[in-house]
């Protein structure tokens, strides 16, 4: 079937954390991951399938850098002790690794985050592309991959943006293709290589011998936040080395970590057939069980679906239909009625910095 549908950036990387104000705290300060979308307080009711069969109350917040990038949907529990790892998470290990976190210059983003005292994984060096990077860990126990981007919206004083990619662990890179090539549009190959490598060394278990590809897009990137979320990387990694542990091992979706990765998407009943005819059917799929009806998240509404890959790894489509642009004034983006392709104005993301916080404050 021909693909009439719209895959636009990422547009959040869901991370799980067992104190949301003392995370989202640490990412606006390090990250700038300052510019909420929606905050809500509710039961994960369409969830049951990953978290054991229960419906689970949990506190969400979804912001970002205006500076571009993709978001963080930091997730916690509120009615359960989340739980973590009963192990220490190697590269190799089968789920979302890192998160790709861009920057325009990697060395003052080392520089700031030294200062900053936070845990640097050695210094930056180049991976296989000769591109230079470096990876620290947050106080969670998160492993980021900084890496140098181009593609900019705003401009403000910070020394990074949003979510720029993922490094996922694997089984089988060709098998994973179906969905990162097929689907999300993943179809350029920068480098596809096997050995040791030097940017990897510093990471847990990444003395190993790994095949890594990574991969981007060779069509630009469309849709109403395209410019917001900008262009994007997945690289995917195996090691074939018995080291392939599900990151989330007896643990429900929502566990502290890296638990899905998110799509900004248009026409979701064209993506729906075209997912099934993959071989990867939608797992949950919002306006089914809401009858039709948008998903109401607070300030926001929209229809979100899931599908997992080959190794059970989460991610997550969401076609908005509903944001605020100045919350104060109660002033909501509808976007039923634009066309699909249309990237919104810039001057809509900057009266977004409206909505900008400085720290966690309680509604």
């Amino acid at each position: 079937m021909s693909k009439n549908f719209i895959i636009g950036g990422i547009q959040q990387i869901g991370i799980g954390v067992s104190d949301l104000r003392e995370a989202w705290n640490w990412y606006i300060e390090m990250f700038g991951i300052d510019c909420p979308v929606f905050r809500e307080k509710a039961e994960a009711r369409l969830m049951f399938p990953f978290t054991g069969g229960k419906i689970w109350a949990r506190h969400a917040v979804l912001a970002y850098n205006l500076q571009s990038g993709g978001g963080f949907e930091i997730w916690q529990y509120t009615n359960r002790i989340p739980v973590y790892p009963d192990f220490q998470i190697e590269a190799g290990n089968t789920g979302i690794y890192a998160c790709k976190i861009k920057t325009k210059n990697i060395d003052n983003a080392y520089s700031f985050f030294k200062k900053k005292g936070v845990e640097l994984l050695g210094e930056p060096s180049e991976n296989p592309a000769g591109e230079k990077t470096f990876f620290l860990r947050d106080p969670f126990g998160n492993i980021f991959q900084i890496v140098q981007a181009y593609d900019w919206l705003l401009r403000e004083n910070k020394p990074t943006g949003g979510v720029y990619g993922t490094i996922m662990g694997v089984t089988d890179i060709e098998n994973s293709k179906r969905v990162y090539s097929d689907i999300l549009g993943y179809d350029k190959v920068i480098y596809d290589v096997t050995g040791i490598f030097p940017d990897f060394f510093s990471l847990p278990g990444g003395q190993k011998i790994f095949r890594r590809v990574l991969l981007r897009r060779s069509i630009p990137v469309t849709g109403p936040f395209s410019k917001l979320m900008g262009v994007s990387e997945v690289e995917l990694i195996s090691g074939g080395n018995g080291n392939e542990r599900r990151i989330y091992e007896n643990r429900y979706w929502g566990d502290p970590g890296f638990i899905h990765l998110c799509y900004d998407i248009r026409g979701m009943e064209n993506l729906k057939l075209y997912c099934l005819e993959k071989g990867f059917p939608f797992m949950v799929d919002s306006q089914q069980s809401y009858n039709g009806s948008s998903f109401d998240m607070g300030e926001a509404s929209g229809h979100f679906s899931y599908i997992q890959d080959p190794d059970g790894i989460l991610i997550e489509f969401v076609e908005t239909h509903k944001i605020p642009i100045i919350k104060r004034f109660r002033w909501y983006l509808k976007l039923h009625k634009r066309k699909p392709e249309k990237k919104l104005p810039d001057w809509i993301f900057r009266l977004m910095r409206f909505s900008k916080v400085k720290r966690f404050k309680d509604s």
